[in-house]
């Protein structure tokens, strides 16, 4: 049995392991609250960006964006946003597995795999697998900066453009609710007919944009063609940083949840020391009288 000092500094050590992850569930509850507030303000701008873009298509039928046009798929492009950081629970790892898992079902096919990263956690992973690297970028913060977001997707958009690859997706975590936060594998490229949010499709706040109920057309400047190409490019852009928010409002979700349990794991590992110190120091101070008792009855 461990003596009483010993004891006694498992449970400062413990206690201020406590103090530190109370101080970082605070942080991230504070950061999550922030992070939430901006994915809910965009999610309108992505759903209306989106049904713009239906309606552009609807009143130029004949007209076909390439990242309309489906191909035969020989090689693809996968964007991966992860973290930077660590302590946020099993959400770098659920989506990890992920990637694994679709990388290895391509390979099987015998589908080419190009890949960009976001976060310092899944550069990690997929430079230690030894994947064909295109582009990266970490440390983006908390408040995402789309100039340092762009220049990543660009080099997979013009892999697209050019024929390298045949399909684009990106790979996140989509953010439910606090405590609960699920891998995501979406297909950017090529888009959906009718531009479904691959999001949100079952989100009644978010209806997908009805393309049968009215006949749309606008009066473009310089021509429809520049207008649409535009927008789908903008698009894009948003299905990208959308993915970004929600995975930055899931990471201080997934970190505010594990630091609690951390700290609630603490609060019990001490609560069980002191009652072993307890046990131990009443066990001494029964000895001691027992001893004095003895020499008192000796005498």
């Amino acid at each position: 049995m461990p003596g009483i000092k010993e004891i006694r500094s498992k449970i400062k050590s413990v206690q201020s392991t406590s103090k530190i992850t109370r101080a970082m569930e605070m942080v991230a509850a504070s950061k999550m609250r922030k992070a939430q507030d901006r994915m809910k303000i965009f999610r309108p701008y992505a759903s209306n960006m989106r049904r713009m873009a239906v309606h552009l298509m609807q009143g130029n039928p004949e007209y076909s964006h390439s990242y309309l046009i489906e191909r035969k798929t020989s090689a693809v492009g996968i964007i991966l946003v992860s973290t930077d950081k660590g302590l946020c629970g099993g959400m770098n790892t659920n989506i990890s597995r992920l990637v694994l898992s679709k990388i290895q079902e391509f390979s099987k096919n015998d589908i080419e795999v190009y890949t960009s990263a976001f976060g310092q956690k899944g550069l990690n992973l997929l430079t230690r697998i030894g994947s064909n690297l295109l582009s990266q970028e970490t440390h983006l913060g908390d408040i995402p900066d789309i100039s340092r977001l762009l220049p990543v997707l660009d080099v997979q958009l013009k892999a697209y453009i050019d024929g390298k690859i045949d399909s684009l997706y990106v790979a996140s975590t989509r953010f439910v609710n606090t405590m609960r936060q699920e891998p995501i594998f979406l297909r950017l490229l090529p888009l959906s007919t009718n531009l479904y949010d691959p999001y949100h499709e079952t989100d009644s706040q978010f209806p997908i944009a009805d393309t049968n109920v009215y006949n749309w057309d606008y009066i473009y400047e310089p021509d429809a063609k520049t207008v649409i190409d535009n927008l789908l490019d903008r698009y894009v852009d948003c299905l990208l940083y959308q993915a970004i928010v929600e995975n930055m409002a899931s990471e201080h979700s997934a970190r505010m949840v594990a630091m609690k349990a951390a700290s609630d794991n603490a609060k019990r590992v001490i609560d069980d020391l002191q009652m072993i110190y307890n046990k131990n120091r009443q066990t001494a101070i029964t000895k001691e009288i027992s001893e004095i008792v003895s020499g008192a009855s000796a005498v």
